[in-house]
């Protein structure tokens, strides 16, 4: 019986039956923004047996510009170079985990869709879960692999640039969800970005609601019945999803995707790009 593809979550004891399988990746993308170095020591500590590292800022980003956001997408062919190095290849179920409830693990799940490769997973409750279950992890480097040859087959429309955004939301064409916490969003706080507030017209969609107390996702009907109430009569096609830079903004597409709501797109520079132009409006308060 051929092993399932997994296109959104994997549980941790699905991973933990292929870890000698050749055609399974994976990928620990552990990251803290107040600490860039925070995540590759964690990962040199311990990571899932065979797990590459992936740092948001060298790897799943690339270089900022004086009119980008903090996490521009990296130049295709770098990545598919390093999706290369992993061993990624067409037949390569790639799985991506982190330690915050996928919030950067999603950050390559889009990648790699972007891409064009859709047999990517991130690990459901992340290695949080992988621990619960008793699962082993290692210090130990993984072992070199041998070059698959990818070959990247961009999907188009995936993501939106500004200009479209604003002419999108000037004719209502398009539903933008937030997917920072509230407060950031109502212009409370900001401890990351120049100024605080959020683009007017975008509805708060923290990404965190999309788990449960146990840090895995909520179930399909649960996520489907949230994004329903934001979307009232809309098509999961009108959703773009933003944050502070284009990563966060990920989980809920992921959570979309996860529920059967297809079609969604990401405004990768997000807040920290949308800030940038002094001219561009901020709206504070919930609404």
């Amino acid at each position: 019986m051929a092993t399932p593809t997994w296109k959104t979550l994997v549980p941790a004891e699905a991973l933990a039956a292929q870890l000698d399988n050749p055609d399974w990746v994976v990928v620990d993308t552990r990251f803290d923004l107040k600490d860039p170095d925070a995540g590759r020591r964690a990962y040199d500590a311990g990571h899932i047996p065979g797990a590459y590292y992936a740092h948001l800022d060298h790897d799943l980003a690339g270089p900022v510009r004086p009119d980008s956001g903090r996490h521009p997408l990296p130049d295709p062919s770098a990545l598919a170079a390093l999706f290369d190095s992993w061993g990624v290849g067409t037949a390569v179920q790639l799985v991506a985990c982190d330690d915050s409830g996928g919030a950067l693990a999603a950050r390559l799940w889009w990648l790699a869709r972007w891409l064009g490769h859709d047999a990517v997973a991130v690990l459901d409750g992340g290695l949080a879960a992988w621990r619960a279950a008793g699962l082993p992890l290692t210090a130990a480097p993984p072992a070199p692999r041998r070059s698959r040859g990818f070959t990247p087959r961009m999907h188009e429309g995936l993501d939106v640039e500004v200009d479209a955004l604003e002419a999108g939301l000037a004719a209502r064409d398009v539903l933008l969800i937030d997917a920072r916490a509230a407060a950031r969003f109502r212009g409370e706080t900001e401890p990351v970005d120049a100024r605080a507030g959020h683009v007017p017209g975008a509805i708060s969609a923290p990404f965190q609601d999309n788990l449960g107390p146990d840090g895995r996702f909520l179930d399909r009907d649960l996520l489907r019945a949230r994004y329903t109430a934001l979307l009232g009569e809309r098509s999961a096609q009108r959703i773009v999803s933003m944050c502070g830079s284009g990563v966060t903004a990920c989980h809920n597409l992921l959570a979309l995707e996860h529920a059967g709501m297809h079609g969604a797109r990401l405004y990768v520079g997000s807040w920290s790009e949308w800030i940038r132009a002094a001219d561009r409006p901020i709206a504070t308060g919930s609404a």
